[in-house]
């Protein structure tokens, strides 16, 4: 029964990752909305960077997520 417990609490903490992505990719967005507000004229040029840091932080959420489908499947 500790076993199952444990497995829950670390899939818990493995969800911890979907709050920490959310963060990220408003900190990304907010700073594109930042830079264009202050440089109409650079958003082409920020825009590729703005969809590669969404794609980094994104990761984090899927790495998370696939962790706790394995914790899952050994419960």
């Amino acid at each position: 029964m500790e076993t199952d417990a444990a497995a829950l609490i670390g899939m818990g903490m493995a969800a911890a990752g979907f709050a920490g992505s959310g963060v990220g990719i408003g900190y990304v967005f907010g700073k594109m909305i930042e830079a264009v507000a202050r440089q109409p004229g650079s958003e082409p040029r920020v825009s590729k960077y703005l969809w590669i840091g969404f794609a980094l932080t994104e990761a984090i959420a899927l790495y998370a997520l696939v962790v706790a489908f394995i914790i899952m499947g050994k419960a």
